[in-house]
């Protein structure tokens, strides 16, 4: 039984007070039904004793109180869901915007979703093939991971996601593999970009869009990376596909959760961010995984652009620390020209030892990653030296490493957004890399790989 109230005190901006309810709860729909038939939408967000506020999802411009009625759902937002999500853009609220039709839904899940049981939850360790040499090579993305991208303002995370979403599948299970893309708060020339990039490259036909606008209400960028994640449950774990969740940009969902925290005027906490922020961002990382007996899985990769590059920021700090690595985007490697500027050394997948290796990637996948490791941090420590001291002060194996280091850099991350490398092309070209130093400084790779793999000199 729907509950319906004409006793709507007061509105001010986003936020509604209805007096005299009763068996409402906090997170429940609202529908605000004006004497014209028109309906706006909103949800609880606080309760003290017979009064709830409400935070409008629209504007609240027009909007007469006085012949105005509240309508309580008795449920919170759901997600119309079906395999039909393929392949169409949504907005923030699940809404589609495409000009196709209607979703004709198989059943309607909570966005907030279930919690997975820690004993039915299986160990990430299938290899996920990004076809981006520094990921797959160095920071080795598994199936059930949660992999964030740390970015900068102005740094071009935007087209590192889109090759991601275009590129990623699972060696072997290409047909069973979907894309869920959440765009949060960006601008319209963005929206744009994704979505002409994925049609005309055909990825569209196994991906969901939801796009948040940054002018849409701060009420729904709380909403679409969630919407977004309930559509990648119902494909994961009840139409059996491996679904990669993009979130970008997570910065402009926190700035949304401050934004609504100020409004039911919470104490702040770090930066003025709430003080549930570390609690909110789990609820979402958490829902990446595999569920034992079951054949789908859910990714992650959130992408957030650290304010003034900061990594001790509350947001990249929090997520550090839920998230099982991270993959950081250099300003410098940026000005150098090196596309995508990931930056591999501060960048770190914990996972990666278990996806990697034979009858995964192959044999010599970690002996060389190590290797190129140890090189390329050497190297960047003798071009350092180098230019304090000169070039004259390096011995003659420094002055190797140096050329490893830029050669690393031109060949092996620098591979621009429409370079699609296999993982044998990737191991292959490490190899080619490693040819520049001496034999003996092959020191962490097996004799028998480097006898093996090790491309033998030109006549």
């Amino acid at each position: 039984m729907l509950k319906e109230y004409r006793t709507i005190s007061e509105v001010v901006g986003p936020l509604m007070l209805v007096e005299g309810v009763s068996g409402v709860k906090y997170d429940e729909l609202v529908e605000i039904v004006q004497q014209s038939g028109e309906v706006r939408r909103g949800k609880v967000l606080e309760i003290n004793g017979d009064k709830a506020l409400v935070q409008l999802f629209e504007s609240s411009q027009g909007l007469k109180i006085s012949t105005s009625k509240a309508r309580f759902l008795g449920r919170s937002i759901e997600l119309a869901v079906s395999y039909d999500m393929l392949g169409r853009v949504f907005d923030g609220m699940g809404e589609p915007i495409d000009n196709g039709p209607a979703i004709i839904p198989e059943k309607r899940m909570d966005i907030n979703g279930a919690p997975i049981n820690p004993a039915s939850r299986d160990y990430p360790e299938e290899f996920i093939q990004t076809g981006i040499s520094a990921i797959d090579g160095l920071n080795t993305l598994v199936r059930g991971q949660k992999l964030p991208v740390f970015s900068g303002s102005g740094l071009p995370h935007a087209n590192l996601a889109a090759q991601i979403a275009r590129q990623a599948k699972v060696l072997g299970g290409e047909s069973n593999f979907a894309v869920v893309f959440a765009a949060v708060g960006i601008t319209f020339e963005e929206a744009d970009f994704f979505i002409s990039d994925f049609k005309k490259t055909g990825a569209i036909d196994r991906t969901v869009l939801f796009i948040n606008l940054a002018d849409d209400p701060a009420i729904e960028r709380i909403s679409t990376p969630r919407m977004a994640l309930t559509a990648a449950e119902y494909l994961a774990y009840e139409k059996g596909l491996h679904v990669l969740v993009i979130i970008t940009d997570i910065t402009n969902y926190a700035e949304a959760l401050r934004e609504v925290s100020a409004a039911r005027k919470e104490v702040p906490g770090r930066r003025g961010y709430p003080g549930y922020l570390y609690t909110d961002l789990a609820t979402m990382y958490e829902r990446a995984g595999r569920i034992k007996g079951r054949e789908g899985s859910v990714t992650q990769i959130p992408i957030l652009s650290m304010p003034e590059d900061d990594k001790t920021h509350p947001i990249p700090d929090l997520t550090g620390y839920i998230t099982e690595g991270q993959i950081i985007l250099s300003r410098e490697l940026l000005r150098k020209g090196v596309t995508p500027p990931i930056d591999v050394l501060p960048s770190l997948s914990r996972l990666k030892d278990k996806g990697i290796g034979k009858n995964k990637t192959r044999e010599d996948h970690a002996d060389s990653m190590n290797q190129l490791f140890a090189a390329y941090a050497r190297g960047k420590d003798a071009k350092e030296l180098s230019v304090i001291l000169g070039e004259a002060a390096l011995s003659d194996v420094d002055k190797l490493y140096a050329k490893f280091a830029d050669a690393f850099e031109k060949e092996y991350v620098s591979q621009g957004y429409d370079s699609n490398r296999t993982i044998e092309e990737t191991l292959n070209l490490g190899w080619k890399l490693l040819k520049i130093l001496p034999k003996a400084e092959l020191k962490r790779i097996k004799d028998e790989y480097i006898e093996k793999y090790l491309p033998a000199d030109e006549e």
